[in-house]
């Protein structure tokens, strides 16, 4: 029942984060003034906003990313880490499918993909590949160092959503941003061939930049 309790949470959270941020480009639009930013903070308040609500209960990963890097520091079973990327995958999906239901009422979709990431901007795979992989490893990064000290449980979830929302910033303009596997599959699902085609970028790169940022961590961590 605790466990089911913590993936519940998890579902939540990342349905709130897919929902809320991919429906902000849906609806204002990137390119459009203060679009870019907007969309940015909607990612990053998510966040903020989730974490006081499900972060006593589940960590608030809302993130395969995040959950993998618990994962290696050995702060989640490998039980508990396949339960809550199954949990976070199936909230993305779900709000998809919200966001797509709500399309169908004849609102425009201003991404044109139901805010699912590409490469084109990014120079195809090798760039997005890249961008992915360093913007995922700052985010989980900050997320390291932030909550292995308790003096900032307080201000974690502040600080994790303003990493998110700056990561967006300067991402968005080149991959729409994923740093987050679950974030991407739940819109590319919907969004046909393209999306479908590119996914496989927004999910391997937030692994790899998750993995290069728990190894740093335990390079610079007095705790190590």
């Amino acid at each position: 029942m605790e466990q089911m309790r913590k993936y519940f949470a998890e579902f939540l959270g990342t349905l709130v984060l897919v929902f809320m941020g991919c429906g902000s480009a849906i609806f204002l639009g990137c390119a459009t003034q203060g679009g870019h930013l907007a969309v940015a903070f909607a990612f990053g308040l998510s966040i903020v906003a989730m974490a006081y609500v499900i972060g006593n209960i589940s960590g608030c990963h809302i993130n395969p990313a995040v959950s993998l890097a618990m994962f290696l520091r050995k702060k989640l079973n490998g039980i508990d880490f396949c339960g809550y990327v199954v949990a976070q995958v199936l909230g993305a999906i779900v709000a998809a499918a919200l966001l797509k239901i709500l399309l169908s009422f004849g609102i425009t979709d201003l991404t044109g993909g139901l805010g699912s990431n590409g490469v084109a901007n990014a120079g195809r795979f090798g760039g997005g590949l890249l961008v992915e992989i360093l913007l995922t490893f700052i985010f989980v990064l900050v997320i390291l160092g932030v909550t292995s000290d308790e003096s900032k449980s307080n201000v974690a979830g502040i600080i994790i959503g303003l990493t998110l929302t700056f990561v967006h910033i300067v991402g968005i303009p080149l991959t729409g941003t994923s740093v987050n596997p679950a974030r991407s599959i739940g819109p590319a699902l919907f969004a046909g061939k393209t999306a479908i085609s590119e996914l496989w970028v927004f999910v391997v790169a937030p692994l790899i930049g998750s993995i290069l940022a728990v190894y740093a961590f335990s390079l610079i961590s007095k705790a190590e």
